[in-house]
């Protein structure tokens, strides 16, 4: 009876070591997909908020030798987008706010270019490459 036992359990067996295998390939394969896309979105992310402090601290500098009203208005802007980034979470991916934060430097960086008469999307001439995010 158990040389038919064996048989007749054989589908289900393998069926279930099927399984098994099929889900440590699976997640061993989704863990590596995941980092991929973290690192992905993560260097996205960073290369977009080092471009408004490198812009920022740019015009920062170039305003400072300016003393009247309406560059004071803009290096408070500016000051307020450096102080953002500043304190934007780099290291804490698992922030519960960290699109919102970015949205809010994203809205102020679109302050800043527009008082500073700049198209925030730095589009050079005709040439279809820029540097939009």
């Amino acid at each position: 009876a158990d040389l038919f036992d064996g048989i007749v359990m054989a589908e289900q067996r393998f069926h279930g070591e099927g399984y098994q295998e099929g889900l440590a390939e699976g997640s061993h394969a989704g863990m590596a997909e995941g980092r991929r896309c973290g690192a992905l979105h993560g260097a996205r992310m960073g290369s977009e908020v080092g471009c408004y402090l490198g812009f920022a601290l740019t015009w920062h500098c170039l305003l400072q030798k300016c003393t009247d009203e309406k560059n004071s208005k803009k290096m408070k802007a500016l000051d307020s987008l450096i102080g953002m980034i500043q304190k934007f979470p780099y290291e804490d991916p698992t922030y519960d706010k960290l699109q919102e934060d970015l949205e809010r430097i994203r809205g102020k960086f679109k302050q800043v270019c527009s008082m500073l008469n700049i198209q925030s999307d730095f589009r050079i001439g005709t040439e279809r490459s820029s540097l939009a995010f």
